[in-house]
């Protein structure tokens, strides 16, 4: 192990009590935006106030969402509201998404949003009541442009401090405030620190902070306000960003090789801490409770996931991660034209697992019946992810994503040193026994606002996941493969069709989506959103890719996803039976 930084951050809130708290203020006016919660706000406001000082202490993240969940008197009697909203060059609909998820808070009114304001960074806001009072007000949301961990310029939410007294204007400026330092601090060391010049560069990557915002569940879907959570998000991929410079690698290159990168957020009350140290890879497998496949409420052991696996029985695949642990697969050889059915490559997309495991207990049951099951691709990951839901359960923990080398196992090659290629040689193998034309790779994503506050607030890279947009199919093909690639897609949404309660999920998650972020870009088919293109780096000429909202959810929801992920499965080997037939 090894000690790159150890540091502790004193409160802002704190500090800005200390620092106001003399006779020279006293009569005077102080307006903070910090990234603290309500009662923290509120109790330095009281503090401030018995010695005189008039304070507001507003939230610097998600100011406008925040200013109607906090300022906004009797929400239940607004009839509507018109908001324009900020806009600067490159992403014009930052704010907009910001202000994310407001229409369903205001469920009810009639919300009208429109671009531009006068005031930089700043939002106009027409209130219109029930008994036909009106307010107008103008809601700040303090930005600070700088370079970003990736060497880009950004344009982030930062602290602000704003004093005055009479008419004289003391202080209107920016405030680096505590969360923000700490996040600075932690990239600077990182980057700052001698890694060597061989990929991986450590084995675990250990970034453990503690912050006093505690998250606050909001009145939509699985929404939450969480720094916490947008800390680790921030962190996770900053790092990736600062690696792929350090090796060469263009941005977003997903077989970067840095070791597994582990943000672990933990709440406290006083000053924040941080502590960066390298370790040693955790080797222990995921335990879970056991549950009834068919209603599983939650992600499933690595134990239970093996004994679905020889219930399913055929011809057993295996290889193994880079933390020792082994890949299980099972080969069903049949008649049928071959399908690979995959989950878990982004391990904390966990729906696919269990969709997989679904479908092919009932594939299994079919004269014919021919596919390979790989239901968990990264069990580096998979152990990753159980260890960080245990700290907290309803956040997105993306540093599960990726492979205990830090990477994409999809862009790992097929063999390493002359070796099998780890957990992408359990594909190969697939391929090679199946003869497989069709690779059905069930994913998800997050299931509420993912964002990187501190680095520009959307995620960079990806952009089109930052809000839920329901349940989607991705279908890449080889370029001669088209017209069965449409077939395909069109045979399968039919089929999820059926599912009532699903279209109706869509229907809502894209609607909210739509105002708060615009077009979304897709082809809609029998009610799904899809995407076709051509991407001939796949082994098969098909892969159909599934994308549920999944990430954080539990209970009646997770159950949807899997059930949503089954179907999926079960309609595309249907459809490719017919596809094959009608060809031959």
């Amino acid at each position: 192990m090894t000690l790159v930084i150890e540091k502790i951050f004193p409160r802002t809130l704190d500090a800005l009590v200390s620092q106001f708290r003399t006779a020279s203020l006293q009569g005077g006016r102080l307006e903070a935006w910090v990234f603290d919660d309500a009662a923290d706000r509120a109790n330095a406001q009281a503090a401030l106030k018995a010695n005189g000082i008039e304070a507001i202490i507003r939230s610097a993240y998600k100011p406008l969402v925040h200013f109607f969940l906090e300022e906004v008197e009797r929400p239940g009697d607004i009839v509507s509201v018109r908001i324009g909203y900020p806009v600067i060059e490159g992403v014009e609909r930052r704010f907009l998404l910001e202000s994310y998820p407001l229409s369903a808070l205001l469920d009810g009114a009639e919300i009208t949003f429109d671009a531009g304001t006068a005031v930089p960074f700043t939002y106009d806001v027409a209130i219109a009541y029930r008994d036909g009072s009106k307010v107008e007000k103008q809601v700040f949301a303090p930005n600070r442009s700088h370079i970003d961990p990736a060497g880009e310029d950004a344009t982030s939410p930062t602290g602000w401090l704003r004093v005055t007294k009479g008419a004289e204007i003391i202080t209107d400026e920016a405030l680096e405030t505590d969360i923000e330092s700490l996040f600075h601090t932690a990239i600077t060391a990182i980057e700052n620190h001698d890694w060597g010049q061989t990929e991986p560069y450590f084995e675990e990557l250990s970034i453990r902070a503690e912050i006093a915002t505690r998250d606050v569940p909001l009145a939509c879907g699985h929404e939450t306000l969480s720094l916490a959570e947008a800390l680790h998000e921030d962190l996770y991929f900053s790092l990736l960003e600062i690696f792929q410079k350090k090796s060469a690698r263009p941005r977003g290159d997903r077989g970067l090789k840095p070791g597994q990168i582990v943000p672990e957020i933990l709440h406290n009350s006083g000053a924040l801490s941080l502590r960066i140290e390298t370790r040693p890879l955790d080797e222990a497998d995921r335990d879970m409770p056991k549950a009834d496949i068919d209603t599983a409420p939650h992600a499933l052991s690595v134990a239970q996931i093996r004994a679905e696996l020889d219930a399913i029985g055929g011809q057993a695949l295996s290889a193994q991660s880079r933390g020792g642990r082994r890949l299980d697969a099972r080969y069903v050889a049949g008649s049928d034209p071959a399908v690979i059915i995959s989950g878990g490559q982004h391990a904390n997309e966990t729906s696919g697992i269990v969709g997989a495991l679904r479908a092919a207990r009932q594939l299994a049951k079919q004269p014919g019946a021919h596919f390979v099951i790989s239901p968990l691709e990264n069990p580096d990951g998979y152990a990753l992810h159980g260890r960080l839901t245990a700290l907290h359960k309803s956040h997105m923990h993306h540093a599960a994503r990726y492979t205990g080398f830090g990477n994409d196992l999809e862009y790992e090659p097929d063999a390493v040193g002359g070796k099998p290629g780890y957990e992408r040689a359990i594909r190969t193998q697939s391929q090679t026994v199946s003869g497989a034309q069709l690779h059905v790779n069930l994913h998800g994503y997050p299931a509420h606002e993912w964002t990187r506050p501190f680095s520009g607030y959307v995620p960079r890279g990806f952009e089109m996941w930052t809000i839920p947009k329901g349940f989607f199919l991705i279908m890449r093909h080889h370029a001669d493969w088209q017209r069965q690639a449409e077939l395909l897609i069109d045979r399968v949404t039919a089929h999820l069709s059926t599912n009532r309660k699903l279209l109706d999920f869509n229907a809502e998650q894209i609607a909210l989506f739509t105002r708060h972020a615009g077009e979304a870009g897709f082809t809609m088919v029998n009610g799904f959103p899809c995407l076709i293109s051509v991407d001939d780096r796949h082994q098969t000429p098909l892969t159909l890719i599934t994308e549920y909202p999944d990430e954080t959810i539990e209970g009646d929801a997770f159950i949807d996803a899997h059930t949503a992920q089954m179907e999926t499965v079960l309609g595309a080997y249907a459809a490719w039976q017919e596809i094959v037939a009608a060809a031959d």
